[in-house]
């Protein structure tokens, strides 16, 4: 158990920063394509304000839930190889 211990909390980490940088690539990405919606289509009005309504849809969306899967395909494939290896 503190084998295993000893291997998760590194791998949480790392998993952590990596998550965390996909996620600040992600909302950059999307935030670049609010403004090149908004320059193409010669919209008027408060720039600003259609970014923060188009960053609030972007944090409800299922491509962000998506990110959760750095975690989760991971440590659902030790799991998975660790009761494969004792109880099988």
């Amino acid at each position: 158990m503190l084998v295993a211990i000893r291997f998760l909390i590194p791998l949480l980490v790392v998993l952590t920063v990596i998550y965390v940088g996909l996620s600040i690539y992600s909302r950059l990405v999307r935030r670049r394509k609010l403004i090149a919606h908004w320059e193409k289509k010669g919209l008027h009005g408060d720039r600003e304000a259609f970014l923060e309504r188009g960053m609030r849809q972007y944090d409800k969306s299922f491509r962000k839930k998506l990110l959760l899967g750095v975690y989760v395909i991971p440590l659902g494939a030790i799991a998975l190889l660790i009761y494969i290896t004792n109880f099988k």
